[in-house]
């Protein structure tokens, strides 16, 4: 087996986000267009934006791969077509697929893109492999319900030029491959077509049929129970068996994440990774900062969800379905001008305060706030309203792209 350096692959639900990954270290990035992508929910990239994407990503020596991955109906196909021809003016690295018959238009209508398969598309066995790589695909993502020895097993049987691409951390969907129909029975709004409401986190109780109106919870402890609700998956300990099985690109989950998320998540695995092809040793020894650094971003409870062979009742949540917020993510910084940074605001904060500053190369600086003046040049004491634009005067100077953040 060739020597493979694995590609960190960072979602990105908005051109600020996508920027944040990029600067923190995503060899590559996936971002949704305003249609037929399974993320209908977040913001998603307008054409102009997508454009500006691309470029940024390229200046930068990183990737960008687009997600065309619903499954489509009769009424979607024509609109389908359109949208892979303005795909095909952008010109980004990669289309990520579910459906045969979009993949067949994008081999027509964009054939010098790549074009990689979804997880959605239930990938399980190398046969299934190597069917998609007879079709022209140069990339397979794995499907959840794998485990590292399964992949190994789809390596050995698959050509070396061919990609494998995994998750490697982020929420785990409790259904197969992310085919729900949760979502389209309680709500109308379809899981496979990007219009998930993520019924799987709801709070549910048993009602008795005779007695309609009476509803008993079913208690794991005082919270109640939320049965089809998931840890998160996190492999930050186990980046050695994740190249040992032959993967190429170790995904991160979550298009709908704000940029202090992924750039927590980025700028974390980016440094395992260099870490540990560095040298393994010095990969163990900073694992403490590893976990203590993924434990302060967003995120539930942590399991290898399928990697060591089936989940064990443990990889349910039954203490609790809220997210663990230890920080708060206030901007990020814009251009930096005689000692005022450019803030594109995104939660309050005040003169006086000490927050954070989040750069790239892993440090995390703390820093009083000294002045803040908004786009008049007006000082004032707090900026109490989010995304607005503001100048900030810091104790310590602040990049372009780096993340301000308060502990909370």
């Amino acid at each position: 087996m060739k020597n493979r350096r694995p590609e960190l692959l960072i979602p990105a639900s908005s051109l600020e986000v996508l920027k944040t990954a990029v600067i923190f270290g995503a060899d590559a990035v996936y971002i949704g267009g305003e249609a037929f992508g399974l993320r209908a929910k977040a913001k998603n990239f307008s054409a102009d934006d997508m454009r500006e994407g691309i470029a940024f990503a390229h200046e930068h020596g990183a990737k960008v791969h687009v997600t065309v991955n619903i499954l489509a109906h009769n009424a979607d196909l024509e609109g389908v077509r359109e949208y892979l021809g303005e795909l095909k003016e952008m010109g980004p690295d990669a289309l990520i697929i579910a459906d045969p018959a979009i993949f067949e238009m994008a081999k027509e209508i964009c054939p010098e893109i790549e074009r990689h398969i979804s997880t959605q598309a239930n990938n399980t066995n190398y046969g299934t492999f190597n069917f998609w790589w007879k079709q022209g695909a140069k990339r397979v993502v794995t499907a959840r319900e794998l485990s590292l020895k399964e992949i190994r097993e789809i390596r050995d049987h698959i050509p070396e030029e061919m990609e494998i691409e995994s998750f490697i951390h982020g929420a785990m969907c409790i259904s197969y491959s992310g085919r729900c129909l949760l979502s389209n029975f309680f709500t109308g709004r379809d899981a496979n077509q990007g219009a998930c409401t993520h019924p799987c986190r709801w709070k549910y109780a048993v009602v008795e049929e005779t007695r309609p109106g009476e509803y008993m919870p079913v208690y794991e402890n005082e919270r109640g129970t939320y049965i089809f609700n998931s840890k998160d998956l996190c492999m930050i300990e186990h980046i050695p068996e994740m190249i040992d099985a032959g993967i190429d690109s170790f995904k991160i989950e979550g298009r709908m994440k704000t940029a202090l998320y992924v750039a927590t998540v980025a700028r974390t695995y980016r440094k395992a990774i260099d870490d540990y092809l560095e040298d393994p040793d010095k990969y163990r020894a900073n694992m403490p900062w590893y976990q203590e650094q993924i434990s302060n971003c967003t995120y539930r409870q942590f399991t290898t969800g399928f990697y060591f062979g089936k989940p064990s009742e443990e990889s349910q949540i039954y203490d609790s379905n809220t997210y663990i917020k230890e920080y708060t993510y206030l901007g990020i910084v814009g251009e930096v001008k005689e000692g005022l940074c450019r803030i594109e605001q995104r939660n309050k904060f005040s003169v006086g305060e000490t927050i954070e500053i989040m750069k790239p190369d892993g440090r995390n600086i703390k820093v009083q706030v000294k002045r803040i003046l908004d786009e008049e040049g007006k000082e004032q004491e707090s900026a109490p309203h989010p995304k607005q634009v503001l100048y900030v005067e810091l104790e310590e100077a602040a990049d372009r792209y780096d993340i301000l953040r308060r502990e909370e």
